[in-house]
C-alpha cells in the first residue's frame, strides 16, 4: 500500500499558469520554426547556422524547464532555479530576436526566382514563427520580472536582466573585433579590447554565481562586490567610449569617413563603427544597472 507524500507528483501549474502557457507557446513556435527551415526553407553560411542553433537550443532548454517544473525535478538540482529560468528567458529573448531579424534579412525575398515559390513561402512562414517565438520569450520576461516590493531572485530584477544584455552586447563587440577591425594597430585600442574582455568575464561570473545559488557561500559580501564592480565597469567603459572613437575615426589615427575602396563585408571601418556604437550601448546599460543596483537585495535560494 502506497502512502501520500504530502503533495501531487505533477505540477499542473507549470503548464496552466501564464508563464507555463508562454513556455508551451515557445516550444510550439520554436519547433515549428526550425522544422520549416529544415524541411524546405533551407539555410546556409554562418548566419543560417546561427539561426538554426538559436531555435534548436532554445527549444531544448525550454523543454527541459517545462519537464523539470511539471515533474518537480527542479527541486533535485543544486542550482537557483528562479535565477536560472530568469537568466535563460532573457538570453533566449535576445537570441530569438537576433535570429528573427537575421533569417528574413538574408534568406527571404519577395520574388520566386531563383529559389522557387515553395521555398520562398516556407522561408516567409519560418520568419513569421521566428517573430512569434521572440514575442513568447519576451512575454515570459515580462511576466517573471521583479515587481516593486516583491521578494524574488536576483536575475529577475532589472539589474540581473541587464547583466544578460551586457554580456550579449559584449559578444556582438567581440564578433566585430575579429572581423578585420584592426584593433591591434594601437596600444590604446588594445586597452579597449581588454576593457571589453574584463567586463564580459566578470559579468558572466556574476551570472554564474547567481544561477548556481552560491552567493551565500562566498567569503566576501557578494551584493556589495557586484555594485563596486558595476561602478568599475562604468568607469572602464567611459575610457573605452572616449579612446575607441578617437583612435579609429580621428584623421590623425584613422578615417572619419568610410574609405571608398573598402570592400563590403570586409571593411575595418565598418567593424570599428559597430564596436563604437555598441560600446556606448553597453556604457548606457552599465549606468542603468548601477542605478538600479542601489535598490535591490539578493535572494540566492529562490
Amino acid at each position: 500500500m502506497m502512502e501520500g507524500t504530502g503533495g501531487p507528483y505533477l505540477n499542473t501549474a507549470a503548464v496552466t499558469a501564464p508563464v507555463g502557457i508562454a513556455r508551451l507557446l515557445q516550444m510550439a513556435f520554436g519547433c515549428t520554426t526550425f522544422s520549416l527551415v529544415a524541411h524546405r526553407g533551407g539555410f546556409s553560411a554562418a548566419y543560417g547556422t546561427f539561426c538554426m542553433f538559436v531555435w534548436t537550443f532554445c527549444f531544448a532548454v525550454t523543454t527541459f524547464i517545462i519537464t523539470c517544473e511539471f515533474t518537480h525535478l527542479h527541486s533535485c538540482l543544486s542550482i537557483s532555479w528562479g535565477n536560472f529560468t530568469a537568466a535563460f528567458a532573457m538570453l533566449a529573448t535576445l537570441m530569438s530576436v537576433t535570429a528573427a531579424v537575421i533569417y528574413p534579412l538574408y534568406f527571404v525575398q519577395l520574388g520566386c526566382y531563383p529559389i522557387g515559390c515553395e521555398v520562398r513561402d516556407f522561408r516567409i512562414a519560418a520568419s513569421v514563427f521566428a517573430g512569434l517565438l521572440f514575442i513568447a520569450y519576451a512575454a515570459e520576461v515580462f511576466l517573471t520580472r521583479a515587481k516593486p516590493g516583491q521578494v524574488t531572485s536576483y536575475m529577475a530584477t532589472i539589474s540581473g536582466l541587464l547583466k544578460i544584455v551586457q554580456a550579449f552586447v559584449a559578444c556582438i563587440i567581440f564578433g566585430a573585433l575579429v572581423n578585420d577591425s584592426d584593433y591591434g594597430k594601437y596600444v590604446a585600442t588594445q586597452w579597449c579590447v581588454a576593457v571589453y574582455s574584463f567586463c564580459f568575464v566578470v559579468t558572466v561570473v556574476v551570472v554564474a554565481i547567481s544561477v548556481t545559488g552560491k552567493t551565500a557561500l562566498l567569503w566576501f559580501p557578494f551584493e556589495r562586490s557586484v555594485v563596486v564592480y558595476t561602478l568599475g565597469a562604468v568607469l572602464l567603459y567611459v575610457s573605452a567610449a572616449v579612446i575607441w572613437p578617437v583612435f579609429c575615426f580621428d584623421s590623425k589615427y584613422g578615417s572619419p569617413r568610410r574609405p571608398d575602396l573598402c570592400a563590403k563585408g570586409r571593411c575595418p571601418w565598418d567593424s570599428q563603427l559597430v564596436i563604437a556604437i555598441f560600446t556606448y550601448v553597453n556604457l548606457l546599460l552599465y549606468v542603468v544597472d548601477l542605478a538600479y543596483s542601489q535598490r535591490i537585495r539578493f535572494v540566492s535560494h529562490l
